[in-house]
């Protein structure tokens, strides 16, 4: 019994005191003039409004860049079957068999032209560029055979890709040192 009376007493001074506050932040509204009012809350409504207006700005932002790179996935593990593609037809080209050769060439030209439809494309990487180390993947360093390539990439053992702006597979290049 004590302890329901010692609860309802402790509600009833919480509430007490709530009251109070409340009173009090009612007392400086009261004393301030309706102007002052109006520009607080015009100050909060402006403020509301641009938090939104940055949320709404940041939120599309993140869906452009999402669609972009929504297929970054699919696009990795389909550049092995690109590789073997150029390398097919590397060897077809060795044996001299025009149909076969036109043939495939056909088939990766439009595999190739639909993963360009979807915004694959190949990063530029071509013996005698200057290396940079921010789009290229140096595996190996050779000496060079003379020395207008010191420094230089020599060799492209393997062809880099990016989908829109952003490189999903790095040129893996030999330099000349």
């Amino acid at each position: 019994m004590s302890t329901q009376k010692e609860k309802k007493e402790g509600e009833t001074k919480v509430k007490s005191k709530e009251t109070s506050k409340e009173k009090a932040i009612k007392d400086t509204v009261v004393e301030s003039s309706p102007e002052e009012l109006i520009q607080v809350e015009k100050d909060k409504y402006l403020r509301l409004f641009a938090e939104f207006e940055n949320y709404k700005k940041r939120t599309t932002k993140e869906r452009i860049e999402l669609y972009k790179t929504a297929g970054q996935d699919i696009m990795l593990s389909l550049l092995p079957v690109l590789d073997d593609f150029d390398r097919g037809l590397a060897e077809i080209k060795k044996v001299k068999d025009k149909e076969l050769l036109k043939g495939v060439k056909l088939i990766n030209d439009k595999f190739l032209g639909v993963l360009t439809q979807k915004g694959l494309e190949a990063v530029k990487a071509q013996a005698g560029d200057a290396f940079d180390a921010d789009i290229h993947e140096a595996i190996t360093q050779i000496p060079s055979p003379s020395k207008d390539l010191k420094g230089k990439i020599i060799d492209v053992i393997e062809k880099g890709y990016k989908l829109g702006d952003k490189i999903i597979r790095y040129p893996k290049v030999v330099i000349g040192e």
